[in-house]
């Protein structure tokens, strides 16, 4: 073989391609990683000797820390933040360094090459796994990942029926039935929600659990009740606005999370509508600005810490080659009943909250 110049310099991916392994395997050889086999180890080490690979010496001085990668897109919600914590508790705890990247745009995301370079890129750098927080991920990088052997783990996912990926969720449906039954027994009967986008597959499930309370209390779903937009404050103080302006306005509104809730009590306040005096509102996610506002926000609990701690489990699992028991995980909502929300104008003398 004649001698290459700096620019022609072995790569780890030329070393699997002439070995007819995956770069995973190859770089676990370079690792001196124990899950791979004597004669596989033997012929990656053989080409390396071959072709003149040298590792960097940073590289060859000190093995790289496992690391993992959170794809998130809204960096500065409540949501985002809190599910961070445990993401970062957890990656602290298993010694795992952490980075934050933002949804790769195009062509990354449409392109079978270009993802795979991306993923590529990550895996090099010593990345063992990625953890997509409320965010889509493209099939094509999808693709990628599977054929590097990079094992991905979302929270929240946007779409819960891809079976190659391993999702970490909570019970939205139960969480959306608990809230809008709280306000039921506690005598409303003119309900409205104001929720998140309908392509958000967590969005949908808490939509899906106020229709059914409303249907099993015999209350007929008003549509001029219902809006969908944006987990954003700016969405629940305008679609709360408009609510709370019809000639029959809602008694209580059921938000799809607290930024929307935030959103709805600051649309009230605006109107000079009481809450709870004049007016219900539910949250969803219970992050801790419920504690900060002005009634105290009643909120779906999700366990967003612990959700952020089992995702990094999961994720580093795989990578060791451990599969999960079930390839989509669901950990229990609960409602933290707060200030505002009161009896509504059917309420019977007592209500049991």
């Amino acid at each position: 073989m004649g001698r290459r110049g700096r620019s022609e310099r072995p790569t780890l991916a030329d070393v699997a391609r002439l070995a007819g392994v995956s770069p995973t395997t190859a770089s676990k050889v370079l690792n001196g990683r124990s899950d791979v086999g004597a004669k596989t180890r033997d012929l990656v080490l053989g080409v390396m000797a071959e072709i003149g690979y040298k590792p960097t010496a940073a590289r060859h001085e000190q093995p790289r820390e496992r690391t993992l990668v959170t794809v998130l897109d809204i960096v500065e919600s409540r949501y985002a933040g809190t599910v961070l914590q445990g993401i970062l508790v957890a990656a602290t705890a298993a010694q795992a360094e952490l980075l934050l990247r933002l949804p790769p745009g195009e062509p990354v995301s449409t392109s079978p090459a270009v993802a795979r370079g991306w993923m590529e890129e990550q895996r090099a750098s010593g990345v063992v796994g990625l953890i997509a927080l409320a965010v889509a991920m493209p099939d094509a990088m999808l693709l990628a990942a599977e054929e590097l052997e990079l094992p991905i783990v979302t929270i929240d996912p946007i779409d819960t029926t891809e079976s190659r990926l391993v999702s970490i969720g909570s019970t939205n449906w139960a969480g959306g039935r608990s809230a809008t039954e709280h306000v039921i027994r506690l005598g409303h009967r003119r309900i409205g929600w104001i929720g998140g986008p309908l392509g958000s597959a967590p969005s949908l499930e808490r939509f899906h659990g106020y229709q059914a309370a409303l249907d099993s209390a015999g209350i007929t779903p008003d549509r001029a009740l219902v809006r969908h937009e944006a987990f954003a404050v700016e969405a629940g103080q305008r679609h709360g606005r408009d609510l709370l302006s019809l000639p029959e306005r809602p008694t209580a509104i059921v938000a799809g999370n607290d930024e929307i809730a935030v959103g709805v009590l600051a649309a009230a306040k605006e109107l000079g509508i009481a809450v709870p005096g004049e007016l219900s509102v539910t949250g969803f996610d219970d992050t801790p600005q419920t504690q900060w506002t002005t009634p105290r926000l009643t909120s779906v609990r999700q366990p967003l810490v612990g959700m952020g701690r089992m995702a990094v489990e999961t994720v580093l699992g795989m990578a060791d080659g451990v599969q999960p028991a079930s390839r989509h995980l669901q950990l229990a909502t609960t409602l933290s009943v707060r200030d505002s929300t009161g009896p509504g104008p059917h309420a019977p003398g007592n209500v049991s909250t």
